[in-house]
């Protein structure tokens, strides 16, 4: 049995049978389309950015938040319920509109606009990975035209879903972050080199003895508001070994020395290296996938979760890196080692960018934040998204999956894994986790229903 199209009549959205009439309890129309294609291109997403080279954190997330926002744009035109939020974003204005009293098919929307914005995120992607984006293309349109007979509404459907893709592209180019995989890191940039400041790393995660994306805090957020929030306070430094200062150090350094197997498995389940999985952001929309798949909401709600968790983790690494890079504070091993002991080693290595606040803390919370605005916080899950991955033989753990009771208690298990992993100190976490609640809502508080 066909699925019903919806059609654009008199500026309202309605039934094929019905263009004319209103609906008091419009939710039940949007059940007649499938989340199945969402699914699919959140899916490929994730799959495509595992294998993606010269990819960081905070690229990821600025492809996120493009690649949702498409997602929920090429389709919330055939909603009786929500809107699009294009005009309330951060200088984007109005994105093209359905043609008046035409049929669409929004899967059909959906799909043109994921293939394109994609391989826009990525440009340097490899010639097999953009096969794999074409492959799932092909064949969800293959789908499309069993489903939808008409080819006029198909041809139409498409180009819409290009349009939005397009506008949405160029858009991005003037974010500041504009193809930043080529500019990882900046050997120009002048930072503090003292005892009080971060340094990079010898033994770290990057081979690159240089700050990563240090001007990543002056990029665009997605929302005005987020660019408004201002730079948390931070505890002031001190070798004194009676300050907050030292003690929130010293509590990093009591905890390696007694870590369980249960604390290095969450620090490795949240470790999240991008040179080996989806990075941090994608783990959070990774999240998103898992849970959308066990709700089973409408298409239009599934589009807004990504939209959601994409934009709110970019504005999250916007935030956080203009943090970092106020502070330049140091990481928890130079001050172990100049005030505690001199043999300190943290269990997980160390990142290319000075520590406060915690990026994990940060994005983890702006996730969680959208997602509950969606589903509320009591969901009961299995986080699976590193379950298959090779034994850490060095450290002896297994990706097991983790298992929540709630959607907040993600956001917690994020942000204390880098105190387990010896990176970060408490307050690096606590102000991380508040600074993405409010990015998180500020997100939510766009008008997303008419």
């Amino acid at each position: 049995m066909k699925k019903r199209i919806y059609v654009i009549c008199l500026g309202l959205i309605g039934l094929v049978a019905g263009c004319t009439t209103t609906q008091k309890d419009p939710e039940p129309l949007e059940l007649n389309l499938s989340i199945s294609v969402a699914d699919k291109w959140a899916e490929m997403t994730l799959n495509h950015l595992k294998v993606q080279q010269l990819k960081t954190p905070t690229y990821v997330s600025r492809s996120l938040g493009y690649i949702g926002l498409t997602m929920y744009e090429t389709v919330v035109n055939g909603s009786v319920v929500y809107q699009s939020v294009a005009p309330q974003l951060n200088g984007l204005g109005t994105l093209p509109k359905p043609e008046k009293d035409k049929l669409y098919d929004w899967e059909t929307s959906l799909n043109a606009g994921q293939a394109y914005i994609i391989k826009q995120m990525w440009q340097h992607a490899m010639a097999i990975d953009n096969k794999r984006l074409d492959s799932l293309e092909n064949a969800i349109y293959a789908e499309r035209n069993k489903a939808v007979t008409d080819t006029a509404t198909l041809g139409r459907s498409k180009r819409y879903g290009l349009s939005i893709a397009k506008a949405i592209y160029e858009w991005s180019k003037t974010d500041g972050g504009h193809l930043g995989y080529l500019t990882n890191f900046d050997a120009k940039y002048v930072f503090p080199r003292t005892n009080t400041n971060w340094t990079p790393p010898l033994n770290g995660q990057s081979s690159v003895l240089l700050p990563m994306h240090a001007h990543w805090g002056k990029n665009r957020t997605f929302t005005s508001t987020n660019s408004q929030l201002p730079v948390p306070e931070m505890i002031p430094y001190s070798d004194d070994k009676n300050s907050a200062f030292f003690k929130d150090f010293k509590e990093v350094y009591d905890i390696q020395l007694a870590l369980t197997q249960e604390q290095k498995e969450i620090a490795n389940w949240w470790g999240d290296d991008p040179s080996d999985t989806f990075a941090p952001p994608g783990h959070s929309y990774s999240l998103a996938l898992q849970i959308l798949r066990l709700k089973k909401p409408t298409l239009f709600v599934a589009a807004q979760s990504f939209a959601k968790v994409g934009m709110s983790v970019a504005d999250a690494f916007i935030n956080c890196w203009k943090c970092k890079y106020t502070y330049h504070s140091v990481r928890p091993t130079p001050y172990i080692r100049r005030n505690i002991n001199g043999a300190f080693v943290q269990y997980w290595p160390e990142p290319p960018f000075p520590a406060f606040a915690s990026g994990h803390a940060t994005q983890a919370s702006s996730a969680a934040e959208a997602l509950i605005s969606i589903y509320g916080d009591n969901v009961t899950f299995d986080d699976m998204s590193h379950v298959g991955r090779p034994k850490d033989v060095f450290r002896n753990v297994e990706y097991k999956k983790r298992s929540f009771t709630s959607i907040s208690q993600t956001a917690i298990e994020c942000g204390i894994s880098r105190l387990y992993g010896g990176i970060h100190t408490a307050q690096d976490n606590i102000v991380g986790l508040a600074e993405g609640k409010n990015i998180g809502a500020n997100i939510n508080a766009l008008s997303w229903k008419k």
